[in-house]
């Protein structure tokens, strides 16, 4: 996909270490079905099995192959909650509505675990907890306060604040001031998952098509969308391409930024859990977000780095090992066996982008929280379908806003952005 061009899937650790998936055909000639879904990953492989199980026929096109994109190349983390934190969603929406965001959240958490469950998939599930840590003393402030409102307005008693010794004992890292525990956070194999999903989908009656980019949808009446060697008609169509939507949908391609982010693996660690305690999946408090855990066969999964350009570095790992040394400097004779890069969405407000034009739906955008929230996007998009919207509706009614100037003008304005953000992180 030239999107992800130059971004070294084939280098993956996740792609080293894939359960077997046979391939899909491409699509050739006209098919018919209830649901069309454009695109493989989490939120089109989720509302596409939910479909099938509500029993409606279900095609599925993905233009590379499933799990390629933004599913199976992050880092894994299954992080409760929003991208924005308990205490500013009550700025924004009130008490009442920010709880039961909240409880969205956590129902998309529960899907995603009992999928897992239900369909044995094998990917190395771990639910540990999620710490997110302080990069500098300050950001114990704000974390304290996020864990009273969670527990005084969510009812969410799985968080506690750890101070800069308790955190240290977890993380072997002296650059680190504190951190935010969160129990029913962890980790996966992302890209395990996702075939755990498209086997799932499969075995549910959902018509499965890789290497079939679609070059037009409509949904005014119905959906049509075309291959360069097919076609599909459709009642309704979900439109789940994220940070690869590309030209597809000129409409809303103006509230997304695809931006890349790129992982490391290191070879696999004499004393893994001297590094990481407790096997929890870390990220740290900068805006430009490190983040790291270990793997099922003790290497370092480390993710970060700040690149202010669409154009991936020429070498990934001379890229991203200086900011793993930063905070493992223990680490520096530790070999690179995989280096990687994908391209994730983000949205102004950081919420994610759900919604609909006519009889398609689409859902992207999710800053960060794309592990966990598109399990709840798909099915809240298939239950829309079926006339059971409220859902659907709590999740549209967050909207982000189109990037200033738009699809044209947003890649130079968040450039700027990032530059400022990353100049306040080392300030």
């Amino acid at each position: 996909m030239t999107f992800n061009s130059g971004l070294d899937m084939e280098r993956s650790y996740y792609f080293a270490t894939a359960n077997p998936f046979a391939p899909a055909p491409s699509l050739e000639g006209a098919q018919e079905a209830d649901l069309l879904v454009v695109g493989g990953g989490y939120t089109g492989l989720s509302a596409a099995l939910s479909a099938a199980r509500q029993g409606m026929s279900v095609i599925l096109l993905e233009a590379g192959r499933i799990g390629w994109g933004a599913s199976g190349r992050n880092g894994g983390q299954i992080i409760p909650g929003w991208r924005k934190g308990a205490v500013e969603l009550v700025k924004l929406y009130g008490e009442t509505r920010a709880r039961a965001l909240f409880d969205i959240s956590l129902r998309a958490r529960d899907w995603l675990l009992s999928q897992i469950t239900d369909n044995a998939i094998e990917c190395d599930l771990a639910t540990n907890g999620h710490l997110l840590a302080a990069a500098k003393p300050a950001d114990l402030t704000w974390m304290h306060a996020e864990a009273e409102t969670l527990e005084r307005v969510m009812g969410y008693t799985h968080a506690c604040v750890l101070g800069r010794e308790e955190t240290q004992a977890k993380i072997a890292s002296d650059s680190l001031h504190g951190g935010f525990l969160d129990g029913l956070g962890g980790h996966l194999h992302p890209l395990n998952y996702a075939l755990g999903l498209a086997n799932a989908a499969g075995l549910s009656g959902v018509k499965l098509f890789e290497h079939s980019e679609v070059l037009s949808v409509s949904g005014e009446r119905g959906v049509i969308a075309r291959t360069a060697s097919g076609e599909v008609k459709a009642r309704y169509g979900v439109l789940a391409c994220d940070a690869l939507l590309g030209s597809l949908a000129p409409r809303i391609a103006g509230r997304i930024m695809p931006v890349a982010n790129y992982l490391i693996a290191t070879e696999p660690l004499p004393a893994p859990r001297e590094l990481i305690a407790d096997n929890l999946a870390v990220s740290d408090s900068r805006f430009v977000v490190n983040y790291f855990r270990i793997s099922a066969d003790k290497r370092l999964i480390f993710g970060g780095g700040e690149r202010y350009t669409p154009h991936p570095p020429a070498d990934i790992a001379s890229f991203v090992r200086p900011f793993m040394l930063r905070i493992f400097p223990q680490l520096a004779d530790a070999r690179i066996d995989h280096a990687w890069g994908g391209l994730v969405s983000v949205t102004m407000s950081r919420l994610p982008h759900v919604g609909r034009m006519g009889d398609l739906f689409f859902a992207h955008g999710y800053s960060g929280q794309g592990v966990v929230l598109p399990a709840i996007a798909g099915a809240a998009m298939v239950e829309a379908m079926a006339g059971r919207s409220d859902l659907f509706e709590a999740m549209a009614a967050v909207a982000p806003v189109e990037f200033p100037g738009g699809a044209a003008l947003r890649a130079p304005l968040h450039v700027l952005g990032m530059l400022w953000y990353a100049l306040r992180d080392r300030l």
